[in-house]
């Protein structure tokens, strides 16, 4: 997985680090000093769980362009690099948005992705083996699907509910350890409880239970856009061109020259997933599925 892992572990790597800053602090044993006021807790987790997921939103391309080693074209230096200028500047235009940054990363196998904090400002990079094996028709198709998600503000709407989820996460955590210091102070007569360092274990090891359950719920959401990106490359590029770019990704799943796991989940296609775990936190549907909701789609019209 990639576009979303990327996403998801700078979002709880920020989540847990609050954490430990807030309770070094001070600041959470100031709340349970107060008791469990759960306006207050609610209040609190939401201003530090939209910060862990709003930090990874605004610093999403960044970590895009370092994670893959893609080389951003200022000036084309050939007709190759031209062209794939121009037509992302023609799709863009088409979907009524700011042209994107435009770049080529250095992985072999057919792929493309699309980041950036907003419309406006966005990246959209393919693979050197994209533009090495597909036919311009069909990189015009890729280049849609990737234009469409940065049309329909993917990237915000994931930010925004990371960020609902990133609230809840930090909210349950507290009230499991809250929970779990309250039975264990009532089987010793008010003396146990967890103490400062087994209150503050029991909040990081629920953060990333539930972190776990949020990031299930997010890759639903993801596999549930990657539709929506198929349809808008459809409109954009000709549902033809978007079967046959989703057909030829197919064929490249399925050879043995696989892209890196780091590169995956920011990718149109993250490859085949197998057990009942990869497809529960894969940011991608079934590229069968994907394509057979656009032969649908297309024979209704």
């Amino acid at each position: 997985m990639m576009r979303i892992l990327l996403f998801l572990g700078t979002n709880l790597a920020v989540i847990v680090v609050a954490s430990i800053t807030l309770r070094l602090l001070g600041v959470e044993g100031y709340l349970t000093e107060q008791g469990m006021n759960f306006n207050a807790l609610l209040i609190f987790c939401f201003i530090f769980g939209m910060a862990g997921s709003l930090v990874s939103l605004f610093i999403s391309k960044w970590m895009a362009k370092r994670t893959t080693g893609t080389v951003i074209i200022e000036t084309p230096s050939n007709a190759t690099e031209k062209w794939l200028v121009d037509t992302v500047a023609e799709l863009a235009r088409d979907a009524g948005i700011k042209t994107p940054e435009v770049g080529i990363f250095p992985a072999q196998q057919s792929n493309a992705f699309a980041t950036g904090w907003n419309k406006d400002d966005a990246l959209v990079a393919v693979s050197a083996g994209l533009l090495n094996r597909m036919r311009p028709e069909e990189v015009r198709a890729v280049l849609a699907h990737e234009i469409g998600h940065v049309a329909n503000g993917d990237m915000v709407t994931l930010a925004l509910i990371q960020g609902v989820l990133n609230t809840f996460v930090m909210f349950f955590a507290r009230v499991v350890a809250q929970l779990v210091d309250g039975f264990l102070r009532s089987r010793s007569d008010g003396e146990g409880g967890l103490g400062f360092m087994g209150y503050f274990a029991v909040v990081i090891v629920a953060e990333i239970v539930f972190g776990l359950i949020a990031s299930a719920i997010v890759a639903w959401f993801s596999r549930f856009r990657e539709y929506r990106a198929d349809s808008a490359g459809a409109h954009l590029a000709g549902s033809g061109a978007m079967i046959n770019a989703l057909a030829r990704l197919k064929a490249e799943t399925e050879m043995p020259d696989q892209m890196p796991d780091t590169l995956r989940a920011m990718a149109i296609t993250q490859g085949q997933t197998r057990s009942l775990m990869e497809k529960l936190f894969a940011s991608h549907p079934p590229l069968d599925d994907r394509i057979r909701a656009l032969k649908e789609a297309a024979y209704r019209q």
